[in-house]
């Protein structure tokens, strides 16, 4: 693999420093989604408790579409780093308030209202990081290794979920159940929270991609002509919008593993966390593979043939944790699916953002982003949930995810090849 110029990794480092620990920010209300519930929404039982806590997680999707058109567009007028750093700021205080609002018992309804803001201002944020992020990583790498560069966005929320399981799985070690209920969780949102000043040093010092002089140029009538660009290229914009909804629900339906094994197989917390660990490392290698994978044969070709493995997949590793019922089962099953299915989208980044001309990057890849996972990640877990609780059937995730893979390999049939190297 080619080693990145320091400009690279410069680049690298900001971008992933910041995904991650917004990422890590979500992934550990996941993981402690039961937690969270007794602390802040209590119920008569405990589907009620989790039910009401998924459902306030879903709130900060809402949220996502608008900052992914605010800041999206802000970074395609004033510069990728303006972006990035609008982002992070309103994210690092969303991770501090989160870990320290007094429960429910404390001070009452002002709890849970405390809680759904700060979602919605965290879900702004955080659909206004994905563009700006991955188009200032696209234009920071040579033609040769944008996929392995543009990887990075998928690298950096992967990373996220690898740190949220270690964080889990290290409390579930040296605290008791009842600690990990009362406390543990907000120990795991702190550990987050000292990254940030680290996060702004290593962006405020960050060349800017977007150079003034063609900003400058592009100004008047610049709602229009991004408009015009947009319109020109809906057809990777719809096609791109479909992938991502695959991508979404792939990714919280896994992250929904670590409920799942605890509420659903009645595993213990141990296992349960360790489950965010596999998931993060598999995953991790998945992507960088099969973005180094598309720098050298083409994305089209990697992201065909791997979703088509994920198709094939999922149902017999569904089939497997259901009925083995047992943390080998689990933790292998979830591996393999997350190893496979992440190839696709270690290529996929780089293909839907060098698609699109520059002056519109950053507002539509956070878009489409954003509103993807607004509509399919915010109501995934509490869907999944909501089916395993109507229908009896554990295989329910298993099934979720089947159908939206489908829908992804029919799209990605009709993207074009964008690789240099091919088109070359």
């Amino acid at each position: 693999m080619d080693r990145p110029a320091p400009s690279a990794r410069r680049a690298i480092a900001a971008a992933t420093v910041g995904n991650a620990l917004e990422f890590y920010d979500f992934v550990i209300y996941t993981f402690f989604a039961i937690q969270i519930g007794h602390a802040f929404f209590p119920a008569q039982g405990s589907y009620g408790s989790l039910m009401l806590s998924l459902a306030t997680y879903g709130v900060g999707f809402v949220t996502r579409p608008i900052g992914g058109l605010i800041i999206g567009n802000y970074s395609d007028r004033a510069g990728r780093r303006a972006g990035m750093m609008l982002s992070f700021t309103l994210m690092g205080g969303c991770v501090i308030t989160m870990a320290l609002i007094p429960t429910y018992a404390s001070i009452g309804i002002a709890a849970p209202i405390l809680v759904v803001l700060t979602r919605m201002v965290m879900g702004f944020s955080l659909g206004g990081e994905v563009g700006p992020t991955t188009a200032y990583l696209l234009e920071s790498a040579s033609p040769r290794n944008r996929g392995v560069i543009t990887a990075w966005q998928t690298g950096s929320q992967t990373i996220a979920v690898l740190l949220g399981g270690v964080a889990g799985l290290a409390l579930s070690f040296v605290l008791t159940p009842a600690a990990l209920d009362s406390y543990g969780w907000r120990i795991a949102f702190l550990a987050g929270a000292v990254t940030v000043p680290f996060g702004l040093w290593v962006r405020r010092g960050l060349p800017e991609t977007l150079h003034r002089a063609e900003a400058a140029a592009t100004s008047f009538s610049q709602a229009a002509t991004r408009l015009g660009a947009a319109r020109e290229h809906g057809r990777i914009i719809v096609l791109g919008l479909v992938v991502l909804a695959y991508g979404t629900i792939s990714t919280y339906v896994r992250q929904y593993m670590t409920t799942f094994a605890q509420a659903t197989l009645h595993m213990s917390s141990r296992p349960a966390f360790a489950v965010g660990v596999a998931n993060g490392v598999a995953a991790l290698a998945g992507v960088f593979y099969g973005a180094w994978l598309s720098d050298r044969i083409g994305r089209r070709p990697v992201m065909l043939w791997s979703n088509l493995a994920a198709l094939l997949i999922t149902y017999p590793v569904f089939l497997w944790i259901v009925e083995a019922h047992s943390p080998l089962a689990l933790l292998g099953g979830i591996a393999l699916l997350s190893a496979v299915s992440s190839v696709t989208f270690g290529t996929f980044y780089a293909a839907l953002t060098e698609s699109l001309p520059k002056r519109i990057r950053g507002g539509a890849v956070g878009t489409l982003y954003a509103v993807a996972v607004a509509v399919f990640g915010g109501t995934c877990q509490f869907a999944v949930t909501w089916l395993i609780h109507v229908t009896g059937n554990a295989m329910a995730p298993g099934w979720y995810l089947l159908v939206a893979c489908a829908a992804a390999q029919v799209a990605i049939q009709m993207i074009p090849e964008s690789a240099p190297v091919r088109r070359a």
